[in-house]
């Protein structure tokens, strides 16, 4: 595989930790720009700058500053900005953009037309709606500008209707994505996950975790494939890319693309960092992804607000760490736990061990 040259890469994204440990790894020099500035991602780049969002006017002024010391050129962006898709406009305009294009982003963004798309490909999906659907099922409210679960509630007769939200049937069954590379033309598949949600307050459907153990059958992922050919030259996907699908019995049901870097990256080895910056290119590598054993990724809650204290000893698979004296508040992320185990049984017993020693550990410190 062709190294790509040392020099320095700018991270953008609503947490920064994850993408930056892959430049890093690859050998660069890394500068970050997130919301969460925690320690593990300080101690891993030159420089990072913390903001309240991602937003145009606070990006700009933090890009303004690190560019007046560092030389940037690259920029890869995470999780964040289908809330700002403008600001990622604003990073193509000034530039090299690794992953996808913001006009692909912006297409999948708009749902009227992606869901239109999927039915010219016959691709199937939980039915949705533009207007006040009939109650006679569960429905769903979900922003056309959203991630990680975030905005996504059930409709109720006196349910505030925000500029953007759009209807999607309430569908049964299993959520699992699928992480693949593409050039544009053709996908070359990673991995299957299931992944899970958390109920916290206001936020029935957060995203909470990820693993690569997942009962998709073979046929099933042969559609999700089939999917994916259709897709990714329909809308030139490029680079790391997630599609999230609803597993109900033998049916499969399309819910959304993720055109950015996922958290399912982190439990797959390979040269991330390295084959999204060629498949951005239009260039897609000729390797094989097999994982060894089974990984997980859980974010961490908080139950109540807690105060990071300057003792705390974090417990050995942890990351995303809040530096000492952060204040989480109740229902924010306080850490992510990363498990590795050769039987699913021992991955779930592992976070939930490692969940129930940093929240016991933290209870101290409660406010």
């Amino acid at each position: 595989m062709r190294n790509i040259p040392r020099s320095t890469f700018l991270v953008i994204a609503h947490s920064g930790r994850m993408a930056a440990d892959l430049v890093r790894q690859a050998g660069h020099d890394v500068l970050v720009i997130d919301c969460f500035a925690d320690s593990d991602t300080q101690a891993i780049a030159e420089a990072v700058i913390q903001i309240p969002s991602l937003a145009l006017p606070m990006l700009q002024d933090a890009v303004e500053t690190l560019v007046e010391s560092y030389v940037v050129i690259d920029v890869i962006y995470g999780s964040g900005f289908e809330t700002y898709p403008e600001s990622l406009d604003y990073l193509h305009s000034r530039f090299n953009l690794i992953g996808n294009s913001p006009e692909t982003f912006r297409r999948l963004l708009d749902k009227p037309a992606f869901f239109a798309l999927l039915d010219t490909l016959q691709i199937p999906y939980p039915a949705v709606s533009f207007a006040l659907p009939e109650l006679t099922e569960k429905w769903l409210l979900k922003p056309q500008k959203g991630q990680g679960g975030v905005g996504i509630r059930f409709y109720q007769a006196d349910s505030i209707v925000n500029t953007g939200d759009y209807w999607q049937k309430l569908q049964s069954g299993s959520a699992h994505s699928v992480l693949f590379l593409a050039d544009g033309k053709q996908a070359r598949v990673i991995g299957f996950n299931r992944q899970w949600t958390q109920s916290l307050e206001n936020q029935p459907f957060a995203f909470a975790g990820i693993c690569t153990v997942s009962d998709v059958s073979l046929a099933q992922q042969a559609q999700v494939n089939a999917w994916l050919a259709k897709l990714v030259p329909a809308l030139s996907l490029k680079g790391l890319n997630s599609l999230d699908f609803i597993q109900d019995d033998q049916y499969l049901y399309l819910l959304e693309i993720n055109p950015r870097l996922s958290a399912s990256v982190q439990l797959y080895v390979g040269d991330w960092f390295c084959w999204h910056c060629l498949a951005s290119k239009g260039q897609l590598p000729d390797v094989d992804f097999k994982p060894s054993g089974h990984a997980a990724y859980q974010i961490v809650f908080a139950e109540h607000a807690v105060l990071i204290p300057d003792c705390f000893r974090w417990p050995e698979g942890c990351c995303d760490l809040p530096p000492a004296g952060a204040l989480v508040r109740k229902g924010e992320p306080i850490c992510s736990i990363i498990a590795h185990q050769t039987c699913p049984d021992q991955l779930r017993q592992t976070l939930l061990s490692t969940q129930q020693l940093i929240l016991k550990g933290l209870y101290p410190y409660g406010i």
